[in-house]
């Protein structure tokens, strides 16, 4: 990938000479959404897609990125990144070294492109994947040592400070921490991680990503307002997190807090259900826990939209044995658990019914549990 050069640019390259690219994928989330804030459980794995950074070091103590996405280039000096700067997708970068350096960390100027595969907006963490690329791409060029987890901490960090999205930790860690052929069991209250074997392919069965083409904005406030209620309904039951409720303990909430809460409480049972499953090798049976999300994020939690459930319930009628939307929410992506034969059959009919319905064909493909982010040359 040539790199195009600005006028008057101070660089340095990468130890080794030439420029060096760095990549992370972007996720999806098995199940255990909207739990990552509430110091519950998930179960990401990572995506084939990923976002590529190619990048070297600037002498100038100045952020330069530009995006094969967007146009235009970001270019200020890293002492004006901060809440709110700069504005647009370059936050997330720029982000990820202001939250480095706010830790107190040896990091300078840094040049990038960015060439990514990971949708944008689609409920699959494009943001986190650029996030991710950038820091490890950092922690190489800058010799930071740094482990996975401190990394996803400053991304995560980038994300609810400079970028002002009230995400949780659970994409980043994934993008970070995800190996091939494994989802990952992430406790968000204590950071530990378990890879949990999950094979699709090897049962006979495929996870569909069917992308809606609805495009969400996590920053947009609806996101954040459902995060506050969580916070509240935990703060009136005198709780640290909705981690330590339980169903018995939700009748004491205000009644619009009442579902936000459940989802919560019900969501993190599913993924302890789910890995169970996985862990006895039957991953064929983690369909319903699928539909029961699905319902929840609909009903309790209202993240959804016309365009996921018209996505999961023709998925399910088309032979899928579960189905559910990911990420999010507010458009994006849903997940199905189709038997190999059936792939062809649940994509021609998901398509099908959105012709039908006037909307934006989706694009529809089979996920395969991946690795995590990485120097690639």
């Amino acid at each position: 990938m040539a790199q195009r050069r600005l006028a008057g640019e101070d660089r340095r390259p990468a130890a080794g000479g030439g420029d060096v690219t760095w990549s992370a994928p972007g996720r999806v989330n098995l199940i255990g959404e909207h739990v990552d804030y509430a110091e519950g459980l998930c179960l990401p794995f990572a995506l084939a897609e990923r976002t590529v950074v190619e990048a070297s070091v600037r002498a100038d103590g100045r952020f330069v990125a530009r995006s094969d996405a967007e146009r235009g280039t970001t270019d200020l000096p890293l002492a004006d990144v901060g809440p709110g700067s700069p504005a647009g997708w370059a936050g997330y970068a720029a982000g990820v070294l202001w939250a480095l350096r706010a830790a107190g960390h040896p990091v300078g100027g840094m040049d990038l492109t960015v060439t990514a595969t990971v949708p944008l907006g689609a409920g699959l963490s494009s943001s986190a994947a650029l996030e991710c690329a950038v820091a490890v791409a950092a922690d190489d060029l800058f010799g930071l040592g740094l482990d996975r987890a401190s990394l996803a901490r400053a991304c995560v960090r980038a994300e609810n400070e400079v970028v002002g999205a009230a995400t949780g930790g659970m994409d980043q860690s994934a993008s970070l921490l995800c190996t091939a052929g494994h989802a990952l069991l992430l406790d968000t209250r204590d950071g530990s991680t378990r890879q949990v074997p999950f094979a699709p392919a090897d049962d006979g069965l495929a996870v569909l990503v069917i992308d809606t083409r609805v495009r969400h904005h996590l920053a947009d406030g609806r996101y954040g307002a459902r995060r506050a209620s969580v916070e509240k309904a935990a703060d009136v039951l005198g709780l640290p997190s909705l981690r330590d409720a339980a169903l018995d303990d939700l009748g004491s909430l205000d009644a619009e807090l009442v579902p936000r809460a459940r989802h919560i409480v019900t969501e993190i049972a599913r993924v302890g259900e789910v890995v169970a499953l996985l862990d006895d090798g039957r991953l064929r049976d983690i369909g319903p826990l699928l539909d029961a999300s699905h319902a929840s994020l609909v009903h309790d939690y209202e993240v959804s939209c016309a365009e996921l459930d018209l996505a999961v319930d023709v998925a399910r009628a088309a032979g899928a044995l579960g189905a559910r939307m990911t990420g999010g929410g507010f458009g994006g992506s849903a997940i199905a658990l189709v038997p190999i034969d059936r792939v062809d059959a649940v994509t021609d009919a998901v398509r099908a019914a959105f012709a039908r319905g006037g909307l934006t064909v989706p694009d529809v493909r089979v996920a395969e549990p991946s690795a995590g982010a990485h120097r690639d040359a």
